[in-house]
Parts: structure tokens; C-alpha cells; sequence
């Protein structure tokens, strides 16, 4: 027992001696609070060209008995002498395009659920003394991180930023970044085992090397407060909690001009009064900010609004607002795989204004921050989601620690983009106590980070007899909008919708968060014909004569645009791994139902 312990232990060295890497200092890899505006850093794109190795057994993080090995793939070994055994060369193996998925790039990963090593190599120099933040958009879904051999840290969750100080494992000039992604699904994770979008593996969005100064510019806010006064409140907070630290705000095209110093907790906080023209999706107004430090100027582009409800009515700027929405999955417009830039975003974007839409529900999973900023700059509202999907592990602790850090990311991120209207925190979720706590304790959180916004979830019709629906679910109390699902004519027979009676006994406004049906672009035939355009098109008239009679309706989101790829879809000559409830086609080809809604928003 004494040796196997002794053993032990000196494989734990090797292990510790390895990931900090020779005479290398040791680093904090826990993630950094999430850095704002990242696009309007200076910064060094890492995107491009990254070899990649698949490891399907993990031999690259495990040795034969499951135990982390001091010899894995992140140290990018070469052979020193002829006999040196080194099974792996990421200098011979295949490329992959970062951003993007590996579904898409090798025919051979298709369905692939597993562990992929991404490698890029790439020259720094340090800049005075200057940190160095390694960021990335999005890796689904584990990510470990390591640059040079060393581990820089560890993440979780698949569609929200982070970003790790590697400072102290750069050197002058060559330097490698090896990435371990993993995307197999488990049923503590969030989203958990099963969900119905395909699981794109891979480093999906950006990858930057951000220069920052000792102290920076962590996160800010700038909003409209009140319509009275229109008076506007404008916080900041540093990396690090130091006081006296001078910063100017800076509006030019509204005169204002504010000094601001931090307090001791490194945070800064001001209110004033402002004339600004006001965003709508008719007028989507952007001024240009500007926050100054000694060592830095942070550039944005922000919208002044304000969302409230009273009673039923939604109200955009104080005038009620009906939401001509259509819910969004993140693949790109033309077949399948992950978008993951402005051009994907301005085509699905123009796709939903073309319908006549003014809304758009990103589902179901925040999406990439270029398109919410595209979907501002266009004029179009935004719901945002997290990816609290069906049946999660309501009494793991971590699996709520993991909500809670998406939940947060997302709004950091996103809590100065105008259009942002809605915080999402789950949909379709079964009733049950744990569930109601996991849930209300997320909406408490989203509160407590923005209480400038609209918190909803989309629920569930759970009583239903005969024609009658009533919807009853113990998170009212913590939502501003009631929002629900319904495939009447789908899951049940599309001549009920004329006899649907619903009540919703809540005194909130509505969103009609899903509903559709299937169709084949180009598969024509009567219309109680399943899976025909003519089919859809009833299903779609039918459903909005009926939610037309709905007390309190505010908006709808059906689903979804576009059809999109999902394993649950399996090969039957029409879905084919394919969602097909889309109003186009995966080529971006109209179906009849999109007539049909269009011609109904234009009434609205």
C-alpha cells in the first residue's frame, strides 16, 4: 500500500510539473470575469486554419486507467532522438476553419460526439506591461484550454464568451494554443442529454488575444432609466477593486461629457438627464460612446429605450407594442452547420423583416453577439435564451451553478444592446418542485443583474379538457410575460383551433412562444395531407384565427424561420435529419405558410 501511494504521489508531480509547464510561474486558470465590448478591444484575431486531431477514446487527456496523463496532446510534443515515442504530430494532421463546427468540415464527424484537439500557432510581444487575454466566442462544450503546454484554464457551457489572463505562459515571438473540446452530452449539462437542434462540436465563434492595461474597463452599463426626464444611468466596473481611478464618459451627438472616479470596489456610477431620440424598430437610433481611461478608450454604438408592461399591454417607450416575431435557431442560412458571423445574421435577419417580423426569439441558446448587434442595427427586437431545455438535473447544485454562469454571461455580454427586450431563462420545462426552485432562483439572478428588462420562459399548456386550455404554472409570479407553446394542429387535430378556448388567469401580457407544423418545401397535395406545403398553410390560418381571440396577446414567435438540422428527425424521405417546421426551406426557399403569417402581420 505504502509503494502504490508513494507511486501516486510521484505521478501527481509529474502531472502538476507538466501543466505548469518548465520554470513557468504558476497561473490562475480559473475564468476571468467575462470582458465587455470585446470587439472594440485591441486585439489579434486568432481565427483561420487550426489542425485538429480526433480523440475518440481520449488517449490525448487519459492514460490506459482513465487517470489524467502528464504526457497528453496539449504539450505538442516532438521527438528529441530517433527513439522517442511521439503517436501524434498536430503539424501533419488536417485543418479545420475557426470559427465553425466539425460536423460540417469532415463528412467523417457528422454525427461525432466526443473529444477533438484544436491547435493554432500564432507570434506575440508584450506590450509594457500590458495583460494578454485569451478569448473565445463560444467552444461546445467543455473546453480545456492551454497555451505552450501549460493549462490555462477550464470552461463550461457551449454558447456564452469567456476569456483566461495568459500572460505569464507567453513568450516574444512563436507561441501555440491547444484547445480540448469536448461536446458529448450528459445528463448533468445544459442543455442536458437530449435536445431537438443538432450539437455542432468545435470552436464556434471568435477566438481574440486581447491587450489590455494592468487595470481596464471589466464591464459598463448605459441605459434609459425613466421617460420622465428621460433620465439615463451609467455604471462601470474595473478588473480590479481599486479607488480613485479617473474615467470620462462621453456622448458627442448629445453634448455629454462626465467625469467619473471609482470607489473603492473599483466601480463607478452616474445619472443625468438626456434628450436622446428614442430606438424603435421604426427608428433604430445608435450614439456613439465613448469611455476613457488613462490607459484606454472603449468605443459603442447604444440604443435608448425602455420596455414595460401594464397590465396586458406590452409597452415599447411607453406606447403598447404588438411583437411580429419567429424564432431563430443559429445554423447558417443555406444548409446546415453553425453561423457564426455578421453576413450569416444579416441573411436570417432580413429573412424574419421580409416576413414582416419587428421581433425575433434567438432559441434556444444565446446566440452569437454579432447577430444581436446585426438584429439592432436592422431594428428588430430581441428574446434571449438560456438553454434550461425540457428536462434538466433540477437537484444538482452544479447543474444550476452552470444556468446560473450562462444566465449571467448572457446578460453581461448583451445589457447594452437596445433591442434586447426579453431574458429567457428556460423552455418547456415539467412541473415539479425542484424545478420550480431551480427556475425561480433564476429569475431572482436575472432580476437582481437587470431590472431593466422582461424576464419570460416558455411554459407549457398542462390542463387541458376537451376544447378548454388553461394555463397554470407557479412561475407567474416571477415572470413579467406569460409565454407558452401550443402545436394545435400538429400534436393534435388542426380543426380543434377553431374550437379553442384559452384562459390565462394571470393579468400579464402574452406571447405566443411557439407554434407550427412540418412541411416539405416543394411536396404539394391536399390540405390534410401531413407534411405538404398546403398542410402548413392550413395549420398556420387556422392557429392565428385562433390565438386572434386570446385576452392579453402581445406577440408570437412560431416556429421557427427556417428548417434546421436535428438528430431526433430521423430518415423518413422528408425530415431526413431535418426539422422541418421552418417557413423556408433550408435553402432559403418560401413556403406557403410564410404568406399566410406575413399577410397577418401586416394587419398587425
Amino acid at each position: 500500500m505504502k509503494r502504490l501511494i508513494a507511486i501516486s504521489c510521484l505521478w501527481c508531480m509529474a502531472v502538476a510539473v507538466s501543466m505548469a509547464g518548465n520554470n513557468t510561474p504558476a497561473v490562475n486558470t480559473e475564468v476571468l470575469p467575462q470582458i465587455s465590448n470585446v470587439l472594440a478591444r485591441k486585439a489579434v484575431s486568432l481565427n483561420g486554419h487550426w489542425n485538429y486531431l480526433v480523440d475518440v477514446q481520449e488517449e490525448g487527456y487519459y492514460d490506459y486507467r482513465m487517470n489524467p496523463t502528464p504526457w497528453g496532446f496539449f504539450r505538442n510534443a516532438k521527438p528529441q532522438k530517433p527513439e522517442d515515442l511521439i503517436e501524434y504530430d498536430f503539424d501533419k494532421a488536417p485543418v479545420m476553419q475557426v470559427p465553425g463546427d466539425w460536423n460540417t468540415q469532415d463528412e467523417r464527424l457528422f454525427f461525432y460526439e466526443g473529444t477533438v484537439w484544436l491547435k493554432r500557432s500564432f507570434r506575440w510581444q508584450p506590450h509594457a506591461d500590458h495583460r494578454a487575454l485569451l478569448y473565445f466566442g463560444a467552444v461546445n462544450y467543455e473546453a480545456y484550454v492551454y497555451v505552450n503546454g501549460s493549462l490555462a484554464g477550464h470552461h463550461v457551457g457551449g454558447f456564452t464568451p469567456f476569456n483566461f489572463d495568459v500572460t505569464d505562459l507567453l513568450h516574444p515571438g512563436e507561441n501555440f494554443v491547444i484547445v480540448k473540446v469536448d461536446n458529448k452530452r450528459r445528463a448533468e449539462n445544459v442543455p442536458t442529454q437530449i435536445f431537438d437542434w443538432w450539437n455542432y462540436g468545435g470552436i464556434t465563434r471568435d477566438v481574440l488575444l486581447v491587450d489590455v492595461p494592468p487595470v481596464y474597463v471589466e464591464n459598463y452599463s448605459l441605459q434609459l432609466l425613466s421617460m420622465e426626464g428621460r433620465r439615463v444611468g451609467f455604471s462601470v466596473k474595473l478588473n480590479k477593486a481599486e479607488a480613485g481611478h479617473k474615467l470620462t464618459l462621453r456622448i458627442p451627438e448629445l453634448k455629454i461629457q462626465k467625469n467619473l472616479t471609482t470607489g473603492i470596489d473599483g466601480t463607478a456610477t452616474i445619472y443625468m438627464k438626456a434628450k436622446p431620440q428614442l430606438w424603435s424598430p421604426e427608428n433604430p437610433k445608435l450614439y456613439k460612446v465613448e469611455i476613457q481611461s488613462s490607459e484606454e478608450t472603449l468605443t459603442d454604438e447604444i440604443g435608448f429605450r425602455l420596455i414595460e408592461t401594464q397590465g396586458k399591454q406590452l409597452l415599447l417607450n411607453g406606447k403598447p407594442i404588438f411583437l411580429r416575431g419567429v424564432s431563430i435557431h443559429e445554423e447558417k442560412p443555406y444548409g446546415g452547420g453553425r453561423a457564426n458571423s455578421t453576413a450569416d445574421a444579416h441573411t436570417l435577419l432580413s429573412w424574419a423583416k421580409e416576413l414582416g417580423c419587428n421581433f425575433v426569439r434567438l432559441a434556444h441558446y444565446p446566440h452569437n453577439e454579432y447577430a444581436v448587434r446585426e438584429a439592432e442595427r436592422m431594428g428588430i427586437l430581441v428574446w434571449s435564451e438560456i438553454p434550461v431545455y425540457w428536462t434538466i438535473a433540477w437537484s444538482n447544485p452544479d447543474t444550476y451553478a452552470n444556468a446560473q454562469q450562462q444566465l449571467t454571461d448572457m446578460i453581461r455580454r448583451d445589457q447594452n444592446r437596445a433591442n434586447v427586450i426579453i431574458w429567457s431563462i428556460a423552455n418547456e420545462t415539467p412541473h415539479s418542485p425542484e424545478r420550480d426552485l431551480f427556475l425561480s432562483r433564476l429569475a431572482k439572478h436575472a432580476r437582481s443583474l437587470d431590472s431593466l428588462r422582461l424576464i419570460s420562459m416558455a411554459m407549457e399548456v398542462t390542463s387541458a379538457s376537451n376544447y378548454k386550455n388553461r394555463l397554470q404554472d407557479n412561475m407567474n409570479q416571477y415572470v413579467d410575460v406569460i409565454s407558452f407553446n401550443q402545436y394545435i394542429g400538429w400534436y393534435r387535430d388542426v380543426n380543434d383551433a377553431p374550437k379553442m378556448q384559452w384562459e390565462i388567469p394571470y393579468d400579464k401580457p402574452v406571447i405566443i412562444s411557439e407554434f407550427g407544423g412540418g412541411a416539405k418545401y416543394g411536396l404539394h397535395g391536399p390540405k390534410n395531407q401531413r407534411w405538404t406545403e398546403e398542410f402548413q398553410e392550413n395549420l398556420y390560418r387556422e392557429n392565428l384565427a385562433m390565438l386572434d381571440k386570446i385576452d392579453g396577446l402581445a406577440g408570437t414567435s412560431p416556429w421557427i424561420l427556417k428548417d434546421f438540422r436535428s438528430p431526433r428527425r430521423v430518415l423518413n424521405g422528408i425530415q431526413d435529419y431535418y426539422n422541418r417546421k421552418g417557413l423556408y426551406s433550408d435553402q432559403g426557399e418560401k413556403k406557403l405558410a410564410f404568406y399566410v403569417l406575413k399577410q397577418w402581420y401586416e394587419g398587425k
